[in-house]
């Protein structure tokens, strides 16, 4: 009797950049849903990462290392916590740098070679684990190498993550509301030390060109000043309103957010360390440098306080468990559908799906007109009617 046993199809689940709340209940509903519908699950670790530091010829191989199949009972719990139960890294394929690459790939470059794109190789690799699509959770960077995949003619349905909020074509990425209710939550607390030594408080929240998380957290947290990615500030004139605000506040404190990646008037980002693999090189530090200035210019104390890995450490709140499991099912119902090419979102309220290379087609900031005073330094929300839900 010959074999009549059918293939399963195969897909490949991933999570890029870096970690936030929301991205392990994501991996358990791809996990669940995709097995309850006969579909075998492989995981990719590290990334982009992972892909390419398979060795498809390398037979005999533990390659466990790099991509390993799921089952239901592995990620029963893993929905509990934050971060990524895959890990993550923010390997670039389509840029690839030497020492970057496996052992096994280094020779593929010359000695004028600072860089190779190695897309056909992943697709290649992708190709002899039998994967018929590729589900990448990331932002911007980790999307760009999906589309570059989407462009070779490989599968690939894409779920967008950020806590910047600022991937183009969507409304909400996940982990953006677990990082707005981390920033409240912070700035509430810091209230009780700078009240109690009467300080000029400074949070340094994430953001690196879009100030969406500092603009939101500080209007919902009802701080005095918040300077955003957007806007270019006059230290002197922001030390003039927070001295203002400081003398009516009957408790004499005074709390500002600011985005790591703002900068003052005719200044630049506050970068350290190299470039990485898409071509960013680390933030931070902008709130402190903001609070010696202030320090300086209004003779105060300042109480300097960057919140940095803490918005995305932790377990998601509850918006950001909806959007990761919606999107998630979203995911494996385009698979089911055999659509591709896609990238799943929220559209003024409701979840749908886009062309994945939208991403590449502009860019998602603050609309400063319609939500920030640029001469108060402050969210100014001109209306709400007609608004998304999180306003941008």
């Amino acid at each position: 009797m010959g074999n009549n046993t059918k293939r399963k199809p195969v897909i490949a689940i991933l999570t890029g950049g870096g970690d936030v709340p929301g991205l392990n209940p994501c991996i358990k509903a791809l996990v669940c849903r995709a097995i309850d519908e006969g579909i075998r699950v492989l995981g990719f670790r590290r990334g982009w990462g992972g892909l390419l530091s398979y060795h498809r010829d390398a037979a005999g191989l533990d390659l466990d290392h790099c991509v390993h199949e799921f089952d239901k009972p592995e990620v029963r719990t893993i929905d509990r916590d934050g971060g990524t139960y895959l890990h993550t890294s923010r390997t670039n394929p389509g840029a690839a740098r030497k020492k970057d690459v496996p052992d096994f790939l280094k020779h593929h470059f010359n000695s004028d070679e600072e860089v190779i794109d190695f897309t056909d190789h992943c697709i290649g690799n992708l190709e002899r684990l039998g994967v018929d699509a590729v589900i990448p959770i990331g932002g911007d960077d980790t999307l760009s190498f999906a589309d570059r995949l989407g462009a070779k003619g490989f599968p690939v349905i894409a779920i967008p993550k950020t806590m910047d909020n600022d991937v183009f074509g969507t409304d909400y990425c996940i982990g953006f509301s677990t990082a707005v209710t981390r920033g409240v939550g912070f700035i509430h607390a810091l209230r009780t030390c700078a009240g109690s030594h009467e300080r000029i408080a400074v949070i340094e929240l994430f953001g690196r060109y879009c100030g969406e998380t500092s603009l939101i957290s500080a209007y919902l947290a009802g701080v005095e000043r918040a300077i955003i990615s957007e806007v270019p500030f006059d230290p002197e004139r922001l030390a003039s309103l927070v001295l203002e605000d400081k003398k009516t506040n009957p408790k004499n404190y005074v709390m500002i957010t600011i985005s790591e990646g703002a900068k003052s008037v005719g200044g630049e980002m506050t970068l350290s360390g190299e470039s990485d693999a898409y071509g960013h090189r680390r933030l931070g530090g902008i709130g402190e440098e903001t609070g010696e200035l202030l320090k300086k210019l209004t003779g105060e104390d300042v109480l300097n306080q960057r919140l940095s890995y803490l918005m995305r450490s932790g377990a998601p709140d509850s918006l950001d468990l909806m959007v990761a499991v919606n999107f998630a099912n979203m995911a494996v119902d385009l698979f089911l559908k055999k659509v591709f090419g896609r990238l799943v979102a929220l559209s003024g309220g409701v979840y749908t799906d886009i062309p994945l290379g939208t991403i590449s087609t502009g860019q998602k900031r603050v609309d400063v007109r319609e939500l920030y005073d640029v001469d108060a330094y402050r969210p100014k929300i001109r209306h709400v009617s007609g608004k998304p839900m999180f306003l941008y």
